[in-house]
């Protein structure tokens, strides 16, 4: 059976440490997957929002720009890769809620075991902002690892 381990990571120092230590505890896997789940980008803003105004961009402003914050992603994987050491992984940008999509990309792989942080928020924070990691916890398709801050 080939094992498949789940990165999940947002791009921030704090997400390298936790994919570190999750690392840590996951045994070694066949294949490793590096993830970041973006928010898809408003096409409102070439048509407008609701067809009486013109979008803010060309329809060429808005690919130049979604090519831009492409790379800029595809580099935060890279960064994230190097940093913890990993060489030949796969990476992933999937767009959408970052909670619900990467449950689904965790059951497309299918991933083994899926490796997270936490920002350690609680009470109010965590119900105005939400939580990525308990979402995780509750509909991930397989074992997840989720490591506190620090």
């Amino acid at each position: 059976m080939t094992t498949t381990i789940l990165l999940c990571t947002d791009g921030s120092e704090l997400a390298e440490r936790a994919l570190a230590a999750g690392l840590a505890v996951v045994a070694p896997a066949d294949r490793v997957v590096v993830a970041i789940a973006v928010e898809p980008f408003d096409s409102s803003m070439v048509s407008g929002v609701s067809g009486f105004g013109g979008g803010t961009m060309t329809p060429e402003q808005y690919d130049r720009q979604r090519q831009a914050e492409r790379e800029a992603v595809e580099e935060v994987l890279e960064q994230t890769m190097s940093a913890l050491g990993i060489e030949g992984a796969e990476t992933m940008v999937i767009e959408g809620d970052p909670a619900s999509a990467l449950c689904q990309l965790a059951a497309d792989l299918p991933a083994t075991v899926m490796v997270a942080g936490t920002h350690g928020r609680g009470g109010l924070k965590r119900a105005l902002l939400g939580s990525v990691s308990d979402h995780l916890v509750r509909n991930a398709p397989c074992p997840i690892v989720i490591t506190p801050p620090e």
